[in-house]
């Protein structure tokens, strides 16, 4: 299929050489802009630009020549280019550039056909409605509703809209949402491993679960996990990279590459995994397949998963829930949140705190409370003042 005539996506832009220099262009609503970057750099020779330094050269020209505001967008044209700019310029996961593609897809359909700069919160809001209206879960809404967000706040910067109306707009709280963490006790843990099937992912299945509930690796960076992260010295495993929609990549965020602590237990299973195990490679997977050494399905690790669960005759939780154990099991030991969060690779603290209410025997708060402000301690500190002072 020709794409002869097709215009690229909004600040996309493209780099092509001409005449022994590179030149750019891109589109900014109807407007073509076209610029010469520089000269081409010869093969053995210093003078010049290389392609990436012409690439460089043009997302600054970019992101310093304003597009016209006067121009009236679409909605589809303000998110392409909203879009654009997460990819080049923010450096977006193409995960997440994906994501914002099939929302922006969702809301082009589901919001009124208008340009940006006519939208209004009621807008908005009667989106939200109308997606609670066909089931959509609270986190697809507020995905939409933060995809949006960002494209109005990057419109209202261009010049595109006089607001940002997804600020503006009401929203109310969601309905049916469930505030409790799931998980399992010790006890289901060790039901669960024993009902892992024999086959040959239950090989797989075992350590994998285990490793899951005692470090709350999330499911990506365990099907990623190369045999080089295991520490079995410093009894750490090293999170490096994540695996998602068939792709490698870095984890979630910059706090979620990390070292977690490895327990006696998951090293031992691993040990013995590694023994079994054909693939023993620095750089070979953990929990590959174990016949090819392919990263292990999600979809299949998940099906797997829920089988041995209700096998188990444990509480229904999802694999991601091993996650929700290992939070609870460490805050109730005591560990201090902080540290939780960093081995979670939590970005935000709040998001750490869900895990506060299983802190250990919350009486000693009070303890604490009655011995802070407890006037025999005031007494005692002054006597001991004065017993200092009498023998200096």
């Amino acid at each position: 299929m020709s794409t002869r005539g097709k215009r690229r996506a909004y600040g996309s832009g493209s780099l092509y050489p001409h005449r022994g220099s590179w030149y750019a262009k891109w589109y900014v609503g109807s407007r073509q802009i076209k610029r010469k970057i520089g000269a081409q750099r010869k093969r053995g020779s210093r003078d010049g630009m290389t392609k990436a330094q012409a690439e460089k050269e043009m997302r600054r020209l970019m992101r310093e020549l304003k597009p016209n505001s006067q121009e009236r967008l679409t909605l589809r044209e303000a998110g392409d280019a909203y879009i654009a700019h997460v990819r080049d310029f923010l450096e977006r996961k193409p995960s997440t550039v994906q994501d914002y593609e099939g929302i922006l897809n969702k809301a082009e359909q589901g919001l009124p056909k208008k340009t940006a700069d006519r939208y209004k919160a009621a807008d908005i809001e009667g989106y939200v409605s109308t997606m609670r209206a066909a089931g959509r879960s609270p986190k697809t809404i507020s995905n939409h509703l933060i995809f949006l967000h960002g494209l109005f706040a990057f419109a209202v910067k261009r010049g595109w809209a006089q607001s940002n109306v997804v600020a503006e707009a009401e929203r109310p709280r969601p309905a049916g949402t469930d505030p409790d963490i799931h998980y399992i006790d010790l006890e289901e843990l060790e039901a669960l491993l024993q009902q892992v099937p024999g086959d040959v992912l239950g090989h797989v299945d075992r350590p994998l679960y285990l490793t899951a509930a005692m470090t709350g690796l999330r499911q990506g960076e365990l099907i990623a996990l190369r045999w080089k992260d295991v520490d079995w010295k410093a009894g750490l495993i090293r999170v490096r990279r994540n695996y998602t929609r068939g792709r490698f990549g870095t984890p979630k965020s910059k706090r979620s590459s990390r070292a977690v602590q490895m327990p006696e237990r998951v090293a031992a299973e691993l040990k013995q995994h590694f023994e079994r195990s054909n693939y023993t490679g620095a750089d070979n997977l953990v929990f590959c397949h174990p016949e090819t050494g392919n990263p292990y399905d999600a979809s299949k690790m998940r099906k797997r998963f829920d089988a041995a669960i209700e096998a188990a005759g444990a509480r229904s939780i999802r694999f991601h829930d091993l996650r929700h154990t290992f939070g609870t099991r460490m805050a109730a030991a005591g560990a201090p949140l902080r540290n939780i969060q960093e081995w979670m690779g939590h970005r935000d603290y709040k998001t750490t705190e869900i895990y506060a209410d299983y802190a250990p025997d919350p009486a000693k708060d009070a303890r604490w409370a009655e011995t802070a402000f407890s006037e025999e301690d005031d007494e005692e500190d002054a006597d001991a003042t004065e017993d200092e002072s009498e023998s200096s």
